[in-house]
């Protein structure tokens, strides 16, 4: 396993490199796992498709497969400074990788914030029309 540290736009990333085959990669970015179909087909461990896939990973999260949450649980934070348009979950809601939990309005768009992995809500840290800071905790899912 390689490990990386990559800033994009001012945020960082903890990406590790599980494992490679063909123009599949499997990738941690951040705790998360996720599985990255690379451009080009590599033969052996690369040193270029880390920093290829890392962007990837970071963008289009829901994109991975299903992962279940971590003991202790799985913060979602918001990914940008803005004000809780709506939460669409409640404690104690089983939810899937992808779903919807809030939406955000952020420079007068909306952004939803999904479920980064399967579990159950287990906290919801605000309410609608909180003003949040980006990172904020916005649900933890068990």
């Amino acid at each position: 396993m390689k490990a990386y540290k990559f800033k994009i736009n001012g945020k960082e990333y903890n990406v590790a490199v599980n494992g490679i085959e063909g123009k599949n990669a499997d990738v941690t970015v951040n705790g998360v796992n996720y599985q990255v179909e690379l451009e080009n087909e590599v033969a052996a461990a690369p040193v270029a498709a880390p920093a290829a896939a890392a962007p990837a990973a970071a963008a289009a999260p829901a994109a991975a497969p299903a992962a279940a949450a971590p003991a202790g649980g799985k913060k979602i934070g918001s990914p940008l400074p803005g004000v809780i348009i709506s939460v669409d979950v409640k404690e104690g809601q089983a939810v899937k990788r992808g779903q919807k939990v809030a939406v955000i309005e952020a420079m007068k768009m909306e952004n939803e914030i999904l479920a980064e992995c399967d579990g159950t809500i287990t906290a919801i840290h605000v309410k609608q029309g909180d003003s949040v800071l980006e990172g904020a905790d916005i649900v933890t899912i068990g």
